[in-house]
This record gives C-alpha cells, structure tokens and sequence, in this order.
C-alpha cells in the first residue's frame, strides 16, 4: 500500500523537536519541507546539523511568512509553553488563516478549549483564524494530554459504571533537564511558593483533562480542587542540572480534583521526585517512571504505561515521553486534516493508528 506523504512544517527545535525531525525524515508517511526557530543562532542551519543527524536539504528560518509559502499540509508546532501565549498565537494564527492545520504541544490548556481558565484573548484569535482560513487546531501533551485523557477515557468506555477515575504521573526527575525549579519548587526551599501551588494557575495548566473527562462522560462538575504536598530531602541528591541541597524540596505531589455529587470522581495526580527514594511513602508505579490510570468501577481497571529507549543511548525515560508527546501531534496530522474547521480536541479524533510506522 502506498502512503501519501504529508508535508508538514516543524516549528521549534528542543527537545521534542529535534527528536521529532529524526523520525520525519525517516518516515515515509511524511516529508520535512520546512523548520521555523526563534533562535537566532540557529537561522540558516541545515535542520540536519541542529538535530545531530545527517543533512536534510531544510534550511532553519524565523520567517512565518516564508514558512507560510510552503503552503504545508500541517504545522506541527512544538514551541515553548503558554508562558509564552502571545509568540504561540502569533505563529499559529498565520498558518491558520493561510489555510494550514496545526497540531502543536505547546499550549497545553488548550487540550480542553472550552475550559473556563482560558482567558478570551488566548482563545478569540485561534478561533477566528480557523474561521478565516478554513482550518483546524489541535493541541496535545503528555500530561495534560493523552496520559490523562485518551488512556482514561478509552478504557472508561469499558466500564458499566465509573465511581472514580485517576490518571497519575509518577516520574523520577533526576535526569530531566526540564523547567521545575520556580514552577514546581522542586530544589528551593520548602518556604518558596512555586507558581504551580496556586490553585487557579494548576488547574489553568495542568486541568484541562478534568473538564473534558467530565464532558465526555456526560455530566457537569459541581467543582475542581487541588492539593500540593512537598517533601523535603534530609541529603544532597544529584542531577543533570546540579545539586538539590539537603533541607530543600526534592519531591512534589499534587492532585487536581472533579467534584460531582459532592465527591471527588475525577483525579489528576502527579508524583515528580529527584530519586526513585524519594517521598517513599508517596505513591509509584509497578516499575519506575510510569503513567497510571486507577479507575474503581465495574470492572475495576488499572493500566500502566511506560516510556523507554531501547537503542542503547541511556536517554531517560522522561525524555522517551517526550518523544511520545511529540509523536503524537505528528501522527494526528492526517486525521486533522480530514476534520471540519476550528478547535480540535482527543474526542474529536478518531483512532490514530501511527500509519507507516512499520517498515
């Protein structure tokens, strides 16, 4: 069977997109023609040369417009957080009204548009983009993203009856190379207050899933809560970006809570620790560095997934997750393109079964 490959546009080349552009240039479901960076240093570099692979042809640019020319199939768009909400939209919305789908990781509050935490002026210039250029978006992740909507929601559609759902992130964070020292306080002082331990912030980036699990299901939550809990290292304990001094924060847990009916059925949790000793008493999987779906229900269900590289490179499985996150916004790419203009959500995709992944 032939496949028709799809060009797309990568945008940003962290991480996950310069793990990402390996993949595309080996995949015969997809052709690189072009990469946007905001790098200047990176600007006219063969992409080949900014992921460490062999030349590809592609030449790194920061003009939207001459990307925008390529009149691509897709932007898959893996710029930086919604920290950096207003540079997101700029690139996104000139993509859109050209016409072009987008699929991204970047925003993850938009996993759920319709949640109430986005403010309008994130929302607004994605939803009159799509309208002018006929064109679709779709944001995903990790967590949030498709560890804590499609892995829940999939396996709830084998069930009679659900009394609770949750899907946990428990991850040892001694390798990953991640943001977490002022968003998590993970390595500061127990007395610092990182941004994600107010309420409102963590549901706005890290809830979008409730709501959507909620909607899926069919009713309406009364509620949303949080906790956040610390734990505090008694020794020095090292990692890829230095030391976590004994007496500071080497482990976090937080949970955002659906509350229906006055209880709690819905439950986003993360475990994130420097060390697999860490918070012994916290919760962890069957085996290290896994994403976990518990629901208590008829049947009672409990899935564990796991990210690894097995090429020999030692890379952690943080990173392995990281990649997968990527994947995922790529992989969608055909099945956005087939869908109705505007917002595109997990319940708006059908199956993505990863087309010429084996070969």
């Amino acid at each position: 069977m032939s496949i028709a490959a799809k060009r797309v546009v990568v945008w940003g080349t962290g991480v996950v997109g310069k793990m990402v552009i390996a993949e595309i240039v080996k995949s015969p479901a997809f052709e690189l023609v072009g990469v946007g960076v905001s790098n200047p240093d990176k600007v006219g570099k063969d992409a080949g040369e900014i992921c460490g692979i062999d030349p590809t042809g592609v030449i790194a640019t920061d003009s939207v417009e001459d990307l925008v020319a390529l009149a691509p199939d897709a932007l898959v768009h893996y710029g930086p957080t919604a920290q950096y909400a207003d540079e997101n939209i700029r690139v996104m919305t000139a993509f859109l009204r050209a016409g072009i789908d987008v699929t991204s990781t970047a925003m993850t509050p938009w996993v759920w548009p319709a949640m109430k935490q986005n403010p309008p002026n994130w929302i607004d210039p994605i939803t009159q983009a799509c309208e002018e250029g006929n064109s679709s978006c779709f944001t995903t992740g990790i967590d949030p993203g498709f560890a804590n909507d499609l892995f829940p929601l999939t396996l709830m559609g084998l069930c009679g009856e659900v009394k609770s759902v949750r899907a946990s992130e428990l991850l040892d964070y001694t390798d990953y190379e991640g943001d977490y020292e002022d968003e998590m306080g993970i390595g500061r002082p127990p007395s610092f207050s990182p941004l994600l331990e107010i309420p409102d912030i963590l549901i706005m980036a890290w809830g979008a899933t409730v709501p959507m699990i909620a909607h899926a299901a069919g009713i309406e939550l009364d509620d949303i809560t949080t906790t956040w809990e610390k734990w505090v290292t008694p020794t020095d304990r090292p990692t890829a970006k230095g030391v976590v001094k004994a007496g500071d924060v080497a482990a976090i847990r937080f949970t955002i809570n659906g509350v229906f009916n006055g209880r709690e059925v819905i439950t986003l949790e993360h475990v994130n620790r420097i060390g697999l000793d860490a918070a012994p008493d916290w919760p962890t999987g069957s085996g290290d560095d896994v994403y976990r779906v518990d629901i208590d229900g008829s049947p009672s269900i409990v899935q564990e997934t796991a990210f690894r590289f097995t090429d020999g490179s030692g890379r952690a499985p943080a990173v392995a997750g990281c990649l997968a996150t990527g994947l995922r916004a790529l992989n969608a790419v055909p099945a956005v393109n087939d869908l109705p203009a505007g917002w595109v959500t997990a319940l708006d995709l059908p199956l993505i079964p990863g087309v010429g992944t084996i070969r």
